[in-house]
């Protein structure tokens, strides 16, 4: 594993891997962990024979996008979010996988309960990455470039994927280390070097810049983030909003009070189909929230979470996309509750032979499950059905997925 670091005098430098600097990290209590290339790097170890070769993990078929890719892949140009169709032209030596979000999420309570060792004040950012503050961990642990090092050791080991950390003074441009490091590798940002580390980045780099803002930006010549760091507040308010203008030249400057919030509650969990081909057939569509929804109440009761609020998402033929939410008067981690409520909210749609991409659901406002007085709506005897699905979660687990399933879903290759 390779160790870069940001040293006095090197500012705006990361050192190749293999090659190390001493890096003052006094006052850098905060980190960014960030796992490289996530999604496929679980993939690599179903498949070890693939490692060091392009892999796209990605869904839909040939109508689906990119979930992730190896880094073999991306130096190809394949990244994340780009439709199957086009990865597979521009590498089409990539072996394609389906994903397992189950898999994903597993390796993920892992590496999260890896954090949790190291410090209490750990803020989850996705299934991939997080924040931590170790300020409360020095002391038994050593400083915080040891302890990031602690945690890319733990994660490989105990994993069995790399990761790559960030370690500054504030999470803006811990996050920014992590990005500059990757893959497997960790970044120290001095306090004292924060502005020579910023500066000689593109604009792009900010947080907060997507590509119209970054378009605004171009316009008035701006181009580094000593560019904008040397731009009047007011000028930058009048280009791109008052908040926006202020905050950028804030970060620009390595000023950013936020710290990180422990918060292990996730908000809301969701699954979507992209069909390959464009479905009309209302039917095709049922039997897809259906599996939509079964899956998603496993992964709730699998966390021991239940939710209030069932959401549908619809992407039509030309890409539009539209959500519709209902509010359920109890929580619910049932799928027959997930399922008849994702109907009920198509059913309102009125769509009568749209053709649609993509149908969702998504479960949000999340409780401990554990907690829930199931007074669930759709049955006389609610709790029988949420027994019956745990019966099947308990199969699933000991004879692999799929093995219990609704009947409608018996042909289905991916239940």
């Amino acid at each position: 594993m390779s160790r870069q670091q940001l040293g006095r005098g090197q500012a705006g430098r990361v050192e190749p891997p293999g090659r190390s600097t001493v890096a003052d990290d006094t006052g850098c209590e905060v980190l960014h962990v960030d796992m490289d290339a996530f999604y496929a790097s679980v993939e690599l170890l179903r498949h070890p024979e693939l490692v060091g070769t392009p892999v796209v993990v990605a869904g839909g078929g040939t109508r689906g996008v990119v979930l992730s890719a190896t880094y073999e892949a991306r130096a190809l140009g394949v990244h994340s979010a780009m439709p199957t169709s086009r990865a597979s032209r521009l590498c089409p030596s990539a072996t394609f996988l389906a994903p397992h979000h189950e898999d994903y999420a597993r390796i993920s309570s892992g590496v999260m309960a890896i954090f949790g060792s190291i410090t209490p004040a750990v803020e989850p950012l996705s299934l991939d990455e997080a924040f931590l503050d170790v300020r409360g961990a020095t002391r038994r642990l050593g400083s915080p470039a040891e302890i990031g090092e602690l945690i890319r050791t733990k994660v490989q080991d105990e994993q069995g994927i790399t990761c790559s950390v960030g370690v500054a003074s504030t999470k803006f441009v811990a996050k920014l280390a992590s990005g500059l490091c990757k893959p497997d590798g960790l970044l120290v940002v001095p306090a004292d070097h924060i502005i020579d580390f910023l500066h000689p980045l593109q604009i792009g780099a900010l947080w907060g810049v997507g590509d119209k803002t970054e378009e605004a930006l171009h316009r008035l010549g701006l181009r580094t983030v000593a560019d904008l760091a040397n731009t009047p507040v007011r000028t930058l308010e009048r280009a791109i909003g008052p908040a926006a203008g202020r905050h950028l030249w804030e970060l620009a400057w390595g000023r950013d009070e936020r710290i990180v919030v422990a918060d292990t509650q996730e908000k809301s969990l969701s699954r979507d189909r992209t069909f390959e081909t464009d479905v009309d057939d209302v039917e095709v569509v049922y039997r897809e929230l259906l599996a939509l929804s079964q899956t998603v109440a496993q992964q709730l009761r699998s966390r021991e979470l239940a939710g209030r609020t069932i959401a549908l998402r619809v992407r039509f033929a030309d890409f539009t996309t539209i959500t519709r939410s209902r509010t359920l008067a109890h929580p619910t981690d049932v799928a027959r509750d997930i399922y008849a409520t994702a109907v009920a909210l198509f059913d309102a749609l009125g769509l009568d032979r749209a053709r649609l991409r993509l149908v969702g659901v998504r479960v949000e406002g999340l409780v401990d499950g554990s907690a829930v007085a199931h007074q669930l709506t759709f049955d006389e005897r609610p709790e029988a059905w949420r027994e019956a699905e745990r019966a099947a979660d308990r199969a699933a687990d000991r004879f692999g997925r799929g093995v219990v399933r609704p009947a409608s879903l018996v042909d289905s290759p991916d239940p």
